[in-house]
């Protein structure tokens, strides 16, 4: 290896050799005073083989002067206080620590409440005096025995439900400080994990809920999402993001993953004959989506083999890793995807790695994503496979008492393949049920309670945990969902188009109220609870950001206003025009005095 290229391997690995150095040696002020003299004016850095330069020119630090440890890049100092509580210790050294807050039963300590969330466990007071675990459900493919083991630990230790997620995933909660050391070895028992399953890592990786069953999807993600879940497990260096960060991969089938709304989405398209490109099934990268600041992900031009797609996320994790700001918080961390730069640092990280072509860039007139059916996650659908068909059930707001996680598992057992699909939209799918079995399926979902026919709001509804678990909500946002999405469809039983009622407490937008048809989120109006109101949000083929409707509203105030907007909607809409469409082609100023007909009828 010659000098230069010696230098440039140093210049490209050095934060991490500096992280590494940092905690194994303890860095302090004083030991920097012992090891480095401040009054050396020269330059002197070592670098890899043992070889010295004196030249400042190599951008290399000057081992010569005393400086400022650094973190990432960052000095110290400049820390955000997450970042500094990971720099004093790493999170997944704190095991002694959480033995001990289990044996004395006792809350953790601040700093340690953040680091004890790289196991997948929030301790969420003072919503709640208990923790909450989450844990990580690649593509959403979860077997009977695990729906089993869960509702197990709900039932003895926790709330006696689970709450599906806007991630494909499961969160479970009201655990005492005293079991979370079972928690997490019961978790595992099941082959599961909740490593890194919040804080600052990657989120759980989504996939297309019906990949591998659906007849209009290019390609079956399922293990791909496995694959980059297997990577991140075996890479220590993949839990060390400066914020949390979202991976998706859609299938281009029926079903929406909404890739649009995750840093990195990889949608699966079909290169025809003629095109600059070999024809073939590909990925299209979409880079920068994070709804909760307005913004989705954009295409950045380039076109992926599939077996290339695991290999470019992981490259394109560790640029986040390596530029993203670890002094603000508040900052979109994801955008630095988005520079310049970006791709040609994760191509060069690929090359240097391994042989590995250049991005292949999109071609003019490049195929789009297939439509998507909207209602496809509800109800009863044909397979790919003959004879085959999976059951798409509606759980309100994603909320899953154990006797219904049981009920599941068994009817998926007996009629199915022991396995269920987690969505995107806080709801399931029972896979791979005969035709001829479907009618004793049915039968024994409705005896349980489980409805796979629900009105059309509430099939679409999708809420955040609200300020019965979350100290950062303003409101009750399930209860409310389920409240005004009842009303509703018993007010407007005809209406025959899917509508999505998204309901989020709080600016940070966990259940994406921008992307809604009608999106709320939380606010207090004096001592009540209420909601900022925005519509006609869309992601896929109808993206789009809601607009403002009505900037801040009491919840006891809402429903007749809704009501009267949704009369309008039904009695001018166009023949078959979606809720959607309609308040699209409508002014803000229009939709506001559709909202008041009541007050002034």
């Amino acid at each position: 290896m010659s000098l230069q290229e010696d230098l440039r391997y140093e210049q490209q690995h050095r934060y991490q050799f500096g992280r590494v150095y940092q905690r194994a040696e303890g860095i302090s002020s004083g030991f920097l005073r012992r090891h480095r003299s401040a009054r050396v004016q020269s330059f002197c850095r070592s670098y890899r083989r043992g070889l010295i330069t004196n030249d400042p020119a190599s951008g290399l630090p000057n081992q010569a002067i005393e400086s400022e440890p650094l973190w990432f890049n960052a000095p110290v100092s400049d820390l955000s206080r997450e970042e500094r509580w990971k720099f004093e210790q790493d999170p997944f050294t704190i095991w002694e620590k959480l033995l001990q807050y289990s044996n004395q039963n006792q809350p953790p300590t601040e700093d340690d409440r953040f680091r004890i969330k790289y196991f997948g466990l929030f301790y969420v007071a003072p919503a709640q005096d208990s923790f909450m675990l989450r844990l990580r459900v690649p593509g959403g493919i979860l077997t009977t025995h695990q729906l089993r083991g869960l509702a197990k630990m709900a039932q003895d230790w926790g709330s006696g439900r689970a709450d599906l997620t806007t991630r494909s995933n499961l969160q479970i909660r009201e655990f005492q400080p005293k079991d979370i050391v079972r928690v997490l070895n019961r978790v595992q028992s099941l082959g599961m994990t909740s490593r890194g399953a919040g804080a600052d890592n990657i989120r759980n990786i989504t996939a297309s809920p019906t990949t591998g069953l659906d007849s209009q999807e290019l390609l079956d993600v399922a293990p791909l999402a496995d694959a980059l879940q297997a990577y991140i497990s075996n890479s220590p260096d993949m839990y060390e993001l400066p914020r949390k960060f979202n991976v998706a991969f859609d299938n281009g089938g029926t079903i929406s993953v909404v890739a649009d709304t995750n840093d990195i989405g990889f949608v699966a398209v079909e290169v025809g004959e003629g095109r600059s490109v070999p024809a073939g099934i590909y990925f299209r990268v979409l880079l920068s989506g994070i709804t909760g600041h307005r913004q989705f992900a954009a295409d950045c031009g380039i076109l992926l083999r599939p077996d290339q797609a695991v290999s470019v996320a992981a490259a394109m994790i560790r640029v986040f890793t390596q530029h993203g700001d670890r002094t603000n918080r508040k900052k979109l961390g994801s955008n630095t995807l988005s520079t310049p730069g970006a791709l040609k640092d994760s191509s060069a990280r690929l090359k240097n790695s391994s042989p590995f072509p250049s991005f292949i860039s999109l071609p003019e007139n490049a195929s789009p994503r297939r439509p998507i059916d909207r209602t496809a996650h509800i109800g009863i659908h044909s397979q790919s496979q003959p004879d085959l068909n999976y059951i798409g059930l509606s759980i309100p707001v994603g909320r899953l008492p154990v006797a219904q996680m049981r009920s599941i598992a068994d009817i998926a057992d007996r009629f199915g393949s022991g396995e269920v699909r987690l969505t995107v939209w806080q709801n399931l799918l029972i896979p791979n049920i005969p035709t001829h079995q479907l009618a004793t399926a049915q039968q024994d979902l409705t005896i349980a309670g489980l409805n796979y026919k629900a009105g059309t709001v509430l099939s679409g509804t999708v809420a955040c945990t609200g300020n019965q678990g979350c100290r950062f909500s303003a409101s009750d946002t399930k209860t409310h969902a389920v409240s005004l999405a009842n009303l509703l469809d018993e007010r407007f039983p005809i209406l025959d188009q899917p509508i999505n009622l998204h309901v989020t407490g709080c600016h940070h937008s966990c259940a994406q109220h921008y992307i809604g048809d009608l999106g709320l989120m939380g606010a207090k109006v004096g001592d009540d609870e209420g909601y900022q109101v925005v519509i006609g949000g869309g992601a896929d083929q109808d993206q789009g950001l809601a607009r403002e409707l009505i900037p801040v509203i009491r919840f006891a105030e809402l429903p007749p206003k809704m009501e009267s907007l949704f009369a309008a909607y039904t009695q001018l809409r166009n023949s078959e025009e979606s809720f959607l469409t309609f308040t699209r082609r409508h002014s803000i100023a229009e939709l506001q005095s559709f909202c008041n007909l009541q007050e002034n009828s």
